[in-house]
C-alpha cells in the first residue's frame, strides 16, 4: 500500500511538472509570436512612413516647380510691360518731333 501511495504521489508530481513545463512552453511561444507581430508592425510602419515621405517630397517638388513657373511668368509679364512702355515712350518722342 505504501508503495502504491508513493507511486501515486510521484505520478501526480510528474503530471504537474509536465503541465507546468507545457505552460512555460506555451507562454514562450505566445511571447515569440507577439514579438514577431510587433516586428511586422514596425516594418509596416516604416514602409508606410517611407511612402508618405516620398509622397510629401513629390508634393513639395511640384509646389517648388509651380512657384518657379509663377515667378518666371511674372518676370515675363514685367519684361513685356517694359518693352511696351519703351515703345510707347518712343512713339511719344516721334510724335513730339512731328509738326
Amino acid at each position: 500500500m505504501k508503495n502504491k501511495l508513493i507511486l501515486l504521489f510521484a505520478s501526480i508530481a510528474l503530471v504537474a511538472c509536465n503541465k507546468e513545463k507545457d505552460a512555460i512552453e506555451d507562454n514562450k511561444e505566445a511571447t515569440k509570436d507577439a514579438l514577431n507581430d510587433q516586428k511586422k508592425a514596425v516594418d509596416q510602419a516604416a514602409s508606410d512612413a517611407k511612402k508618405q515621405a516620398e509622397a510629401d517630397a513629390k508634393v513639395e517638388k511640384a509646389r517648388i516647380e509651380a512657384q518657379k513657373d509663377s515667378e518666371k511668368a511674372q518676370l515675363d509679364a514685367e519684361k513685356k510691360k517694359a518693352e511696351a512702355q519703351a515703345e510707347l515712350d518712343k512713339a511719344k518722342v516721334d510724335a513730339a518731333k512731328k509738326p
